[in-house]
């Protein structure tokens, strides 16, 4: 990979690579170091690094180093506690976004990072397979449980108003 090529990957792809670990992490600061890194080792790499296949390689190395990161700092999340007499009787028109945000974060984290791989970013079932590491049997069947759940929490009755 030229230095040109490497440039235009980073043109072509950090965007991508910020929005598939940001939205894993929900952490802006440890999605920009992730991602940093991960452009860091494909520089450091390039010469073993092939042009055609560079957005596998990041995607790959991104992913590799979140799941580190979760590893390594198991954040504690902190939840309020509502009782049920202070929720909202009623409801305005649910923010599809939000609902969509708390559906995705009911997944674990190797669920997650397929449905955004296949559903936000495209990639094929075999693609996903060498980013996560697992085989396209594995992907599909974990992609199909997490739609699943998906599925289950998207149609609760104060999902759906």
């Amino acid at each position: 990979m030229t230095e040109n090529e490497y440039n235009q990957c980073v043109n072509l792809y950090a965007d991508n690579v910020y929005r598939f670990i940001f939205k894993n992490l929900r952490h802006e600061a440890d999605a920009k170091d992730i991602v940093q890194g991960a452009f860091e080792k494909m520089w450091m790499n390039r010469d073993h690094v092939d042009n055609l296949r560079s957005k596998s390689y990041l995607f790959t190395v991104a992913y590799n180093q979140m799941i580190d990161h979760i590893r390594k700092n198991k954040r504690v999340i902190l939840k309020e506690d509502f009782s049920e007499s202070s929720k909202i009787t009623q409801q305005p028109i649910p923010d599809v976004k939000r609902i969509l945000n708390e559906a995705l974060s009911q997944l674990d984290e190797v669920q997650r990072s397929l449905v955004l791989l296949k559903d936000y970013e495209g990639y094929n079932y075999e693609e996903i397979g060498k980013i996560t590491g697992l085989n396209a049997s594995q992907v599909k069947v974990y992609l199909h449980r997490a739609r699943l759940k998906l599925k289950s929490f998207i149609v609760k009755p104060e999902n759906v108003t």
